[in-house]
């Protein structure tokens, strides 16, 4: 079969080389999935950097996130078993951790339905606690975890302000509902974020960013407000002023969304019925802004690495799996 692998780490343009492998045996416990679409990550591009906490060992094959297709025909999402990652035409997965793809999605939908959606879906109501009327702060608005906490966030009743990093980025915003967009790179993000609260503040703040985001967080979040930390994608890692929190009264709150596999697995399967059920009556629906093939999968995991993307792009194994099951 082809895969893509990576046997030194750097810049996943670089370092990802598509090969003929054996195809993976499954372990205990394991089952073999057939890749109907894989959605690429920012963790896929930092794990070829040798920079994400988990480190698979050398060589390993990308792509953590999966709608694939069982041996006995059945279509589900799944985090592949690294080091066989889902940029292939057949990876490992846990059989206990599969879940059922929804029907109302097709297979590069299914696929992008679940890292940023289930890291959303706890961030703003497991964590943050949202509740309707609420204002809600999504930095990187048009990125594939922003993307998903403004449809989230749409849908539990907030007021939800994008902050994005350019002209199309914006309009991306705006079309997945955001009330208020704030290009970062033509507006001073503090000052437009008081003027469309009436200088009270953002109540939840959701930052993947880090960095001069997590900056603007703290001198906009609301009395009793909660800024959610999810990823440093910025590249830089603030060191929050905790005499700050302190005095204007503010939360902030840390995601690692992987915890809850092992920590509380219940919590995913519930989260993932949640999902369905929003993406049944279209309350919720991934945007996937490219499908790309299996061969051009080294210049897309880049282009998501440099921020020149938007929602999620998605690589697919064979075209015809594009289309909805």
């Amino acid at each position: 079969m082809q895969a893509w692998q990576v046997h030194e780490n750097g810049e996943p343009g670089e370092v990802m080389r598509l090969a003929d492998v054996e195809q993976p045996v499954p372990g205990e416990g394991q089952v073999l999935l057939k890749v109907r679409a894989a959605s690429i990550n920012f963790p896929d591009a930092l794990m070829c950097r040798g920079l994400y906490q988990t480190k698979p060992p050398l060589p390993f094959t990308p792509g953590v996130e999966i709608c694939g297709e069982t041996e006995d025909g059945r279509r589900v999402i799944a985090n592949p078993a690294l080091p066989h990652g889902g940029f292939a035409e057949y990876a490992v997965a846990d059989a206990r951790a599969l879940l059922p793809a929804p029907d109302a999605l097709d297979d590069a939908e299914a696929a992008a339905l679940h890292i940023g959606y289930q890291t959303s879906w706890f961030g703003l109501h497991r964590r943050a606690r949202l509740e309707a009327g609420e204002t809600l702060l999504v930095h990187a608005a048009a990125g594939g975890v922003g993307s998903a906490a403004v449809q989230l966030g749409k849908a539990a009743g907030a007021t939800v302000i994008g902050v994005v990093g350019g002209a199309r980025k914006a309009e991306v915003a705006r079309e997945l509902g955001c009330d208020v967009v704030i290009d970062r790179r033509e507006q001073d993000v503090v000052a437009a974020v008081k003027e469309a609260t009436g200088g009270r503040g953002a109540d939840v703040i959701y930052d993947p960013v880090g960095g001069q985001a997590y900056a603007q967080s703290a001198k906009t979040v609301a009395f009793e407000g909660r800024i959610v930390v999810v990823g440093f994608a910025g590249g830089e890692i603030p060191s929050p002023a905790l005499n700050h929190a302190l005095i204007k009264n503010y939360s902030i709150l840390g995601l690692h969304w992987g915890l809850y596999n092992t920590k509380n697995p219940k919590l995913v399967q519930h989260c993932h019925e949640q999902l369905v059920e929003l993406a049944a009556r279209g309350a919720v629906k991934p945007l996937v802004s490219e499908r790309v093939p299996l061969a051009a999968a080294a210049d897309a995991v880049q282009r998501v690495a440099d921020g020149a993307t938007t929602g999620r792009v998605t690589v697919l194994p064979s075209p015809e799996n594009g289309a909805a099951a």
